[in-house]
Order: structure tokens, then sequence, then C-alpha cells
């Protein structure tokens, strides 16, 4: 019976300590998860991102172009026809958007307004507008006396962020290590501006068919170590 005592002992003094040794390290594990969630908080917790700050939003505005008659035009000027032919220059033919012609009435240049919308329409339908979506409509004028503008209008699908010019803290203030409240903003709205397809901001378009015979000959040009044409010096005599 002493035999048997004597060779348990060890093994439960054993068990003992080990279960103090196991408490430690779970309770070590639990801390350390502890301090790793609470630096995620607090860092995540900043939001210190011009793009969060600024955002590019894509929404559909509309847009617009007065255009000026004298009582005594006849028709479109040149440069009355380079401004049209601008404006519907980023007119989306997918889309088809119906372009608005408000033509005034009951003004001093009202007959001369009517000449120049049929030149405004035909110089739309040149450029790709459909006769269909060319609507040309009346509008009473404020004043008789006044020469009231042919405003032309359609719907665009465009990219624009939040105004600028937000100053709402001194910008000594940098205790925080945070950008100030207008950081970015300058760069967002040229970004968005000089994007020709705003859609391009919400996401990535359908990958187009490969050209097959253009890749096998610039794959045979490649393997042949041939220049290309325009790399080739022209020997003049």
């Amino acid at each position: 019976m002493s035999d048997m005592l004597l060779t348990k002992s060890p093994r439960r003094r054993a068990g003992r300590l080990a279960l103090p040794l196991a408490a430690l390290a779970a309770a070590a594990l639990l801390s350390g998860c502890a301090m790793a969630k609470r630096d995620s908080v607090i860092v995540g917790s900043v939001p210190d991102d011009y793009r969060t700050n600024h955002p590019i939003v894509i929404s559909e505005s509309e847009k617009v172009l007065d255009l000026p008659v004298g009582p005594t035009a006849n028709g479109l000027t040149y440069d009355q026809k380079a401004a049209v032919e601008g404006f519907v220059a980023r007119y989306d033919g997918r889309a088809s958007p119906y372009v608005g012609v408000l033509v005034p009435s009951g003004s001093a240049n009202a007959a001369a307004a009517l000449r120049v919308a049929d030149d405004v329409a035909a110089v739309m339908r040149r450029r790709g507008v459909p006769d269909g979506h060319i609507v040309v409509q009346s509008y009473t004028a404020a004043a008789p006396q006044a020469d009231a503008p042919i405003r032309l209008s359609y719907a665009v699908m465009q990219a624009s962020t939040g105004p600028c010019g937000r100053w709402p803290d001194d910008l000594l203030q940098t205790t925080d290590n945070k950008h100030y409240a207008n950081f970015g903003c300058a760069y967002q709205n040229n970004l968005a501006a000089q994007v020709a397809n705003p859609n391009d901001f919400l996401g990535p378009r359908r990958q187009t068919p490969i050209d097959a015979e253009n890749r096998g000959v610039a794959i045979d040009r490649y393997k042949n170590k041939e220049p290309r044409a325009e790399l080739v010096p022209i020997t003049t005599y």
C-alpha cells in the first residue's frame, strides 16, 4: 500500500501544478486577445481618408446652354454653331436622352429665335441626336423688350464631390495627426471632372473580345524579332 502511495503522489503533485499553469496561460492568451481587439478598435475608428471625407458621387444632372439671339438674326453664326456642337459633344447616344430646345415667345427676338432654333435642331441631328429626341417648346419671356435666349438642355450622368473650401479648424492644431477638413477635396473634384465616363467609378466594364488576328501578327513579329514599322529608320539620299 505504501508503494502505491509513493508512486501516485508525484503524479498528483504534477497535476496540481499543471492546473495553475494552464489557468495562467489561458489568462495570458485572453488578455492578449483583448489588447489586440482594443487596439484594432482604436485604430479603425480614426476616419482619416480623403476619399471618405470627399467621396465622388455619380448622379444625373442637367447640362444647360443659353444661346443669345439678336432680333435681326437669320440663323446660327459660326461661333453659335461651335457652341452648339460643343454642347452636344457629351451627348450619350446609347442612352439617347431627350434634348430640350426652349424658344422664347412674346419677346422682341421671338421671330429670330424660331429661325435660329431650326438651325440648332439641324446641327444636333448632324451630331448624332435622333430627330425624335429633339423637343422644341416655347416659354414666355420675362420682358417683351428684352432679347431672351434659347435654352438647350439634356440630362447627363455626372461625377462630382461636395463643395471645397471648408476650414472648420485651425491648421496649426495638429495634435491628432489627422488631415485637415479640406485635404484632398480639389484632387477629388479634378478627378471627377477629368473622367470621360462617370460610370467607371461604379465598377469595371465588361471585357471586350480579343482580336485574334492582330494578336497573332504581334506574336509572330515578336518571335521573329521584327521591329515595328515606325521604328525602322528612313534612309534619305
